[in-house]
């Protein structure tokens, strides 16, 4: 068993940064998520691994700094909260055009423009749909528990180089602030630059005599050129598609009605399992755990049991919904039930939606 501690989702996905063996954490304090770079700050992990933690004078500047780091085959992370990550677009964008290795976490508050403090799960399209310009996807994990919120970052850092892709850790204000058990993983030792530069062949470690010159840019001139790498975009996203796709299902084996919800939305919804069975309601939960690449054939699964109906539940005004509805593709009864603004849901409320939009509507 691993070091068992009592903390914040944010402090857990900073101290797993460290364990993770990450060389860099560039970002920029912002609330729900300012405990990230305060924990690394005061940990100072120069002094345990020789990671180094900078404060960035923007959220531009910070996702550049990633940038830079990540095209050195540095294992390299950022963080921050919905406007914030909204500033880090045309970086992201340049990452994956480069195909560039990195985490980066989102603590979703209330918008839009600077909104609220409190919780929301509002960046559902910008997450999942490539906030930034350009056709690029990025994989998308949606923790829903302190314990997830370091756990993801080491599968994080894994999915980020096998595939040569940013890695989402889309969580929101209730799990980045909730304090529970976790059980960290041991420390995983930071590469050497010569083992850096054996590994990945395609990192700009420094050119040495008789070596290939190595460059990294999203910026090509020749249109087919350009269009030939957008194929090979694609092609390595619908392998993502087809090899990554992670969630959880509760009480689904004899479920009429299916809830699908992911984060502290499914935390929620999952009490709600229980009060509405507890009415003889036959309704289970879909937890989204990787929000790209998104559990299509699954939905098509329940549906082929007979699934009724599938209510999205989310703190926003309803965008994954979107995504369950192209997955039924009209085979049964698509609904959504959601606060925004920063309001949170009640288990209760979540049930009581059920019966009146699903079942009654």
């Amino acid at each position: 068993m691993g070091e068992l501690k009592l903390m914040k989702g944010n402090e857990a996905m900073a101290e797993a940064a460290i364990r993770a063996g990450a060389d860099a954490y560039f970002g920029y304090p912002i609330t729900p998520q300012s405990e990230v770079i305060e924990y690394l700050m005061s940990e100072k992990p120069y002094e345990r691994t020789g990671m180094v933690v900078l404060q960035a004078e923007s959220e531009v500047a910070a996702i550049n700094m990633v940038y830079g780091a990540a095209g050195a085959g540095k294992k390299v992370m950022t963080s921050s909260s919905s406007p914030g990550v909204s500033l880090k677009q045309e970086g992201l964008s340049y990452i994956a055009g480069a195909e560039l290795p990195c985490v980066y976490a989102n603590v979703v508050r209330g918008g839009p423009g600077l909104g609220t403090i409190q919780p929301s799960q509002a960046d559902y399209f910008q997450s999942v749909k490539g906030g930034g310009h350009g056709d690029y996807k990025q994989i998308v994990l949606a923790p829903a528990s302190v314990q997830e919120m370091a756990d993801f970052v080491k599968i994080g850092f894994e999915l980020a180089f096998k595939y040569r892709i940013a890695v989402l850790i889309l969580s929101d204000g209730v799990i980045g602030q909730m304090m529970e058990k976790v059980e960290l993983f041991d420390q995983i030792p930071r590469l050497t630059d010569a083992e850096i530069k054996e590994k990945y062949p395609w990192a700009t470690t420094g050119k040495a005599k008789g070596t290939e010159r190595r460059i990294i840019t999203s910026l090509d001139l020749d249109s087919l050129k350009m269009e030939k790498h957008n194929h090979h975009l694609q092609a390595k996203y619908k392998t993502i598609s087809e090899n990554e796709v992670r969630f959880e299902l509760f009480d689904c084996e004899d479920a009429e009605y299916v809830y699908v919800a992911y984060g502290s939305s499914a935390r929620i919804a999952q009490k709600s399992v229980q009060l509405a069975r507890k009415k003889g309601i036959k309704v289970g939960l879909l937890r989204l755990i990787s929000l790209f690449p998104f559990p299509t054939k699954q939905i098509q699964v329940l549906c082929d049991q007979g699934v009724k109906g599938f209510l999205a539940v989310e703190m926003s005004a309803g965008q994954m919904v979107e995504d369950v509805q192209l997955a039924v593709n009209g085979r049964a009864k698509v609904a959504h039930y959601g606060r925004f603004g920063g309001i949170v849901h009640s288990p209760e409320e979540v049930e009581n939606a059920l019966e009146k939009i699903m079942i009654g509507g």
